[in-house]
């Protein structure tokens, strides 16, 4: 179970936790808030239009045209329509403005967030993505976002026009008759319930229908970047059975929430409508025994019907805020996940010196299972050090802990004599440069690829670094040359090719420490010759760590480790561990014989 979905039966946040993140409005105050009160005031004219009909209809138009100035009548039909249509101009013209405003404010405060959103995402420790599927967390970040911005642009000023526009009708619906305001607002206790029942279930639904959703990019995300091993196992049928399941489970949570949605549109249409309704009802009664004038009911029917269209209307956007609130709290989540501390401190790595001292470890995700038990093992500044072993005994997680990936449960890990926390996380990994066995390129240049060793090197820099990887060369036969797409993870490359940008882009990062992860093991032996000799290229001078499977690779390795079971069960010089007789002789009698 990822830690998202740990955290989906937690209690969800309320609706003014929802909306913390118009704090990110603050930095845009001077266009936000302009627009919010040219908001408010184009929804407060906007009641102008009913004032006037009103004034029309119930006014000199529903007068006994036999018993006043027609003349007159006329001047004032103008008058009112005129000033209707000024107020319309004035409205127009600030509502052109106000969108703007808007969306400008809306749009930079969620560039804002998605930069806050994606800056933690990228410093958080490697323990949140062993817990979490990446199609899923990049899946549910796209989601949610797109909910947010909906809310943030359409529905709250959608929102605050109804508030402005219910507000302002009801000032002139007592106005017209204070009897007939009483009855109407009868309704709004029971407005209140049905928002507190089906709003709690809504947003239950949002929010399961939202993680159901990304559910579902998790299997294209996986099926894409594993595309090869789908059609060579002849897998499409399985993986689009295993994408309908999900949009399966998606839909009937969507379907669900469908239910309680209708069914609380359908209890506001009855309720407030046929209340309306009732209230018009009372009032010509009340007009027919002279206890209500002919213009003040026309002014509360029109009101009452301004206000309706608003409040129809109602249900959906509290639905929207309900699901906006599921999909912020996850945010939230993400936002105010722990990230790693990378200042760079003033004990930096100078020499390349390298130490573990009793270390011992378990994966968060499998305490049960210590994998490495009280390893100590030394490098000098320089040395070539290789770590060999079945695979499972720990020679991965070495590198994990010095990269800073994990911390240890026990024991330390020190560079030039100084402790990881003297160091600082971000000194050691700028240190250090990787290599490992299954090279996954970013899908841009080759250029770019290897400048990203170190952002900012010049084009010359890059090539001086490839020449000396053996790289140029294959390179510089691309039509485009450096500037050759590689494609999604490098699929346009061999093996080859992409070990070779790998050692380019270590060399251009000019590491003092050297981590190479079975660099060469999955080479046929062409390719695996121009490797070794980029490899040698870039261990000079370097402390460097080898993890390898084929001994013929570290036979020239200054020591040996043999890693077994989680310990260090033999050290030394190749002929060192041969003259011992131990798990190494018999490992490389194997394989030097086959």
């Amino acid at each position: 179970m990822s830690k998202v979905d740990k955290k989906r039966g937690k209690a969800g946040a309320s609706l003014k936790d929802a909306m913390g993140l118009y704090g990110y409005m603050g930095k845009y105050k001077m266009i936000f808030i302009p627009s919010l009160a040219a908001l408010f005031f184009t929804a407060a004219l906007s009641l102008a239009f009913p004032y006037f009909l009103a004034d029309l209809i119930g006014g000199p138009l529903g007068a006994d045209h036999s018993d006043i100035d027609t003349t007159a009548l006329a001047a004032k039909v103008n008058r009112v329509v005129l000033t209707l249509i000024a107020v319309l101009l004035v409205q127009a013209i600030i509502s052109y403005f106000r969108v703007r405003g808007f969306i400008k404010a809306g749009e930079s405060a969620l560039t804002d967030i998605r930069k806050r959103v994606f800056a933690n995402m990228v410093r958080l420790p490697m323990s949140y993505y062993m817990e979490s599927r990446s199609g899923e967390l990049s899946g549910r970040v796209a989601n949610d976002l797109g909910v947010l911005r909906e809310t943030l642009l359409t529905t709250v000023p959608q929102f605050a026009r109804m508030i402005v526009t219910l507000l302002g009708g009801l000032v002139f619906i007592f106005i017209a008759s204070p009897k007939l305001s009483l009855i109407m607002l009868c309704s709004i206790p029971l407005v209140i319930l049905a928002i507190a029942i089906f709003g709690r279930k809504i947003k239950g639904f949002s929010k399961q229908a939202q993680d159901a959703l990304a559910d579902s990019n998790v299997v294209i995300e996986e099926s894409v970047q594993s595309i090869a091993d789908v059609k060579s196992f002849g897998n499409e049928d399985f993986e689009q059975n295993r994408y309908e399941e999900s949009l399966s489970r998606f839909m009937g949570v969507t379907l669900q929430g469908a239910k309680a949605r209708a069914a609380f549109t359908s209890f506001i249409i009855f309720t407030l409508l046929g209340t309306i309704a009732t209230v018009v009802w009372f009032g010509a009664q009340m007009l027919i025994d002279g206890d209500i004038s002919e213009g003040n009911f026309v002014l509360f029917v029109l009101f009452s019907i301004f206000v309706a269209a608003p409040l129809g209307s109602f249900p959906e956007v509290m639905s929207q805020l309900q699901k906006t609130a599921g999909a912020t709290e996850r945010i939230r989540e993400l936002m105010d996940e722990p990230t790693e501390d990378l200042d760079r401190l003033a004990a930096t790595i100078e020499i390349g010196g390298l130490e573990l001292k009793d270390v011992e470890f378990t994966y968060p995700s499998r305490p049960d299972k210590k994998v490495l038990d009280g390893v100590n093992l030394t490098v000098e500044p320089g040395q070539r050090l290789a770590l060999v072993g079945p695979s499972g005994s720990g020679k991965s997680t070495i590198f994990s802990l010095l990269l800073g990936f994990y911390n240890v449960d026990k024991g330390s890990v020190m560079f030039d004599g100084k402790s990881f926390d003297e160091v600082g996380l971000g000194n050691a990994r700028a240190a250090m440069a990787v290599v490992p066995q299954e090279v996954l390129l970013f899908g841009g240049s080759i250029l770019e690829n290897i400048a990203y060793g170190r952002p900012g090197a010049t084009a010359d820099e890059v090539k001086e670094a490839a020449k000396k990887a053996n790289a140029h060369d294959f390179i510089d036969e691309f039509t485009e040359g450096y500037e050759t797409l590689v494609g999604p993870r490098g699929v346009k490359l061999s093996g080859g090719q992409r070990q070779r940008v790998a050692i380019a882009r270590a060399i251009l990062a000019d590491p003092k420490i050297l981590l190479l992860d079975e660099a060469t093991s999955a080479l046929d032996s062409a390719s695996e010759l121009l490797v070794q000799e980029a490899l040698a290229e870039l261990m000079k001078n370097r402390t460097s760590l080898i993890i390898a499977h084929r001994l013929s690779t570290v036979k020239d390795a200054d020591k040996i480790l043999v890693v077994q079971g989680g310990a260090i069960a033999e050290q030394g010089t190749h002929d060192e561990l041969m003259a011992k007789g131990g798990t190494y002789k018999l490992l490389a009698e194997t394989q030097f014989n086959s």
